[in-house]
């Protein structure tokens, strides 16, 4: 059987293809460009979707793209059954692509307690223990962090994303800006890291996100890296329904 799954972000719309317990293929999709994602729908045979959304309009535009091709469509929301136990106080205000991520990290390492986090417009720390989801925090990505700076201040410039390696202290007016967001991260990353290994035994961290390969590369001790997180995740708690429904 084939499953496709949707993780609709702010920036992009990514796309993942599984064959039972495999995943075929997964794929980025800017906005403007739907028509790849008919092509997919149409040249698939497409069991069941599931979606993750964190802007409304664009899953209300996937649903009108896929539903002529697909009949069976899942939206991923609070009321969904998830292989954990959630013990957040406002589930319904719980970031999808959040728990989402966590039910993939709980796929992938089904014995430990882990700590998820995913690297993108903005950053989040989701922390699972005993399969229970304790909660998480949220926190502003590079991006914000460089363009906040600009648009808050009066004479600091934009600085745009860097790959090269900078000094730990800057020595001009750029450098300052691009180390000082990308040091405030990684101390901020390693810092939870420790925590959660000082104080939740089996535990490991695991980074997911648009920005997660350039942190990774940049963190003293290693941490394990998946960019389709979300998308294991998603097609877990699809698969966990789908078993709950065969169980009634």
């Amino acid at each position: 059987m084939k499953r496709l799954a949707f993780d609709i972000g702010n920036s992009c719309t990514k796309v993942g293809i599984f064959f039972d317990k495999n995943i075929i293929c997964t794929k980025k999709i800017l906005s403007g460009n739907e028509a790849e994602i008919v092509d997919i729908v149409k040249n698939q045979a497409i069991a069941e979707v599931i979606i993750s959304s964190v802007v409304k309009e664009k899953e209300e535009k996937i649903k009108e793209i896929i539903s002529p091709y697909i009949e069976k469509i899942f939206f991923l929301d609070s009321s969904m059954k998830l292989p954990f136990e959630n013990l957040y106080q406002t589930p319904e205000t719980l970031g999808k692509d959040r728990i989402a991520a966590v039910a993939g990290a709980q796929f992938l390492f089904p014995d430990k307690n882990i700590l998820v986090i995913d690297a993108g417009t903005a950053i989040t720390y989701d922390l699972l223990v005993d399969n229970k989801y304790l909660g998480g925090n949220i926190s502003a990505g590079l991006d914000i962090r460089l363009k906040s700076l600009n648009f808050f201040t009066s004479q600091l410039p934009l600085v745009e994303i860097d790959e090269k390696e900078i000094d730990f202290f800057g020595k001009n007016s750029r450098e300052a800006i691009l180390a000082g967001a990308i040091n405030g991260i990684l101390f901020e990353i390693e810092g939870y890291r420790d925590f959660c290994k000082k104080n939740f035994k089996k535990n490991l961290t695991i980074i997911t996100g648009g920005n997660a390969n350039y942190f990774v590369k940049k963190i003293k001790s290693p941490i394990f890296a998946n960019s389709n997180l979300v998308i294991i995740g998603l097609k877990r708690i699809l698969e966990f329904n789908n078993e709950d429904i065969r169980k009634k």
